[in-house]
């Protein structure tokens, strides 16, 4: 059995595509691998499963494009692994499209389990798949510039996984600043834009209310 047979191409096929984004990634062409993943949360049952079952696959840990290659190489080995034991046990392979559902499915949960140790290993300084409305409630620092109202600055706020966002930040009480270093709080967001209030005026104002 030869990885060019025609019950084998899914897997080949998936192989070539892992390779050129190898070389992609190797070259420097493109930098799809730090390319932020946004699925947002909104008009969805329950965006937190959701967050859960990316973070069951991986998806989050590692940049994009690895995750997409080692999905790609974990469906060619389990799908050519498919096709050589039906070859032994019965003596014919399976139907093509087959067995590249079965090595599909297969190769999610695979996929995962190698992405999260790896994710572990790589650089913290990328964009997770996390919905943006998750950062909401998350504290962020100021990391340059005063935020003023219709003037925004620049907020470095980590995601449940303790990778870091840049968000662009407006106070939340329009007569507030926040500077560059304040600590803050993300209370809520419009569109792109995200709104805090200092965890220092936050912790004041329930004094300020008696």
């Amino acid at each position: 059995m030869t990885l060019l047979e025609p019950h084998n191409m899914p897997f080949a096929a998936a192989l070539v595509i892992m390779l050129i984004l190898a070389l992609v990634q190797l070259i420097g062409v493109a930098d799809f691998g730090d390319a932020d993943v946004d699925l947002d949360g909104e008009g969805l049952p329950d965006a937190s499963m959701l967050d859960g079952l990316l973070t069951l696959l991986g998806i989050g840990r590692v940049p994009l494009t690895i995750w997409i290659m080692l999905f790609l190489g974990v469906f060619a080995i389990v799908g050519l692994s498919i096709q050589a034991i039906a070859e032994d046990l019965t003596g014919s392979t399976l139907y093509s499209w087959l067995a590249a559902l079965i090595a599909g499915v297969a190769a999610l949960p695979v996929t995962g389990i190698f992405a999260r140790p790896l994710g572990r290993i790589m650089p913290k300084d990328h964009t997770t798949a996390v919905s943006t409305g998750s950062l909401v409630g998350r504290r962020a620092k100021i990391t340059d510039g005063v935020a003023r109202q219709a003037s925004p600055a620049r907020a470095r706020v980590k995601d449940v996984h303790g990778q870091s966002h840049y968000v662009m930040v407006e106070p939340h009480e329009a007569s507030s600043e926040l500077h560059a270093g304040d600590e803050v709080l993300l209370v809520r967001r419009e569109g792109n834009q995200f709104y805090a209030t200092a965890l220092s005026e936050r912790r004041l104002s329930p004094t300020a209310n008696q």
